[in-house]
């Protein structure tokens, strides 16, 4: 079910970009204006599964870790910033470049400006958005909220072991009881207040859920807990209805009430099982690295068919497509491979000098 839940998401996220920069969707919404806007305002709600799915499988990770000291944690974080930040530079060093080659024949909102030296070092840190600096790709600001949430899962963690150390409750226990009271924080409070969404409190009702719903197989929920967390969601519901909330009580439950069965590997090997679980191992890198493929179909067809319905309903099929085996590629020669200090400087390198190339080719460009 996680797999299904990842690949999902991945091909919803997709096609939300897709309908939601243009020009090809713009086209397109002539002739189907329904597909288009529920692209527009629904798909993104993918992002929610990621975040429900996250916390989940966070929770899992560390229910087989017994303690952690000050030096454990941090090399579990850089462990974390690693595996987030050699895929996003990979992708980065392509969207900076492929952005400045069609910015010529390509003048769309959807083109961020030529990146700054800073700006770049900022999106190395994962701290743009802290930095009010413009990203520099579509979906920069989830990864790094997702190191954001991580971190606060390894501070709980932290916090949890002090807090059993005086008392009869074990650290797992005091690690549901903070994520419960972060999780109520963010759905009755943070996640209303749209000033906070570059800061991970926005999102700790939907990671908070996810951590939750993995607690409840793992250690079991009382009937007061299960209580506790109805009223909650029932009172973020009642305070703040919208599809966010919906969709993150919706895949939470899922997750902490379905049969094991369900979250087991398939005992059979069929093609859509294969397809899914490929997806799945592969989201992350379709994730970073579709913004650029988007952008030079985008340009491309524009160009040569600015009008023609059917150019652009094809060039949107192939832009999905073609994000697949980008996606593939950064996954196999950048995700795959296992993380280290060397390959991270090494793709810092890359990402450098690609902004130092996009920025001669805009010079020359006038």
């Amino acid at each position: 079910m996680l797999d299904v839940f990842k690949a999902l998401g991945c091909v919803l996220i997709v096609l939300h970009h897709l309908a939601f920069y243009g020009p090809m969707s713009d086209v397109m919404m002539q002739v189907c204006p329904g597909l288009i806007e529920w692209l527009y305002d629904r798909a993104r709600l993918a992002v929610q599964m990621f975040l429900v799915c996250g916390g989940f499988l966070t929770a899992a990770s560390f229910s087989k870790v017994l303690s952690l000291t000050v030096p454990g944690s941090l090399t579990l974080l850089w462990r974390r910033y690693l595996r987030l930040a050699m895929p996003l530079l990979a992708a980065l060093s392509v969207v900076v470049l492929v952005s400045e080659v069609i910015r010529p024949l390509f003048d769309h909102a959807s083109l961020s400006a030529l990146p700054t030296w800073g700006q770049a070092w900022a999106h190395v840190a994962l701290s743009q958005h802290l930095l009010n600096m413009e990203a520099l790709s579509a979906g920069v600001w989830y990864v790094a909220m997702d190191f954001q949430l991580y971190a606060t899962a390894l501070v709980v963690f932290g916090l949890a072991q002090r807090l059993a150390a005086g008392t009869a409750a074990v650290p797992a226990v005091w690690r549901q009881r903070l994520w419960f009271l972060l999780t109520a924080g963010s759905l009755l409070w943070w996640s209303g207040n749209e000033s906070l969404d570059d800061y991970a409190v926005y999102f700790y009702g939907s990671y908070g859920l996810g951590y939750l719903a993995y607690k409840s197989r793992d250690i079991g929920f009382s009937r007061k807990t299960w209580a506790l967390v109805a009223v909650l969601a029932v009172l973020a519901w009642w305070l703040d209805p919208h599809w966010r909330l919906a969709t993150a009580l919706c895949v939470a439950a899922l997750l902490a009430r379905a049969p094991q069965s369900w979250l087991d590997a398939p005992s059979a090997h069929t093609r859509l099982t294969q397809t899914v679980q490929w997806l799945s191992q592969r989201s992350y890198a379709i994730f970073v690295i579709h913004f650029s493929v988007s952008l030079a179909v985008n340009a491309g067809v524009t160009h040569f068919w600015p009008e023609q319905v059917w150019p652009n309903g094809l060039g949107m099929l192939a832009s999905f497509g073609l994000s697949l085996c980008a996606g593939a590629l950064v996954f196999k020669w950048v995700e795959q491979p296992r993380p280290s200090l060397k390959r991270w400087v090494s793709w810092v390198a890359v990402f450098m000098a690609s902004v130092a190339l996009a920025m001669k080719i805009n010079a020359i460009a006038g």
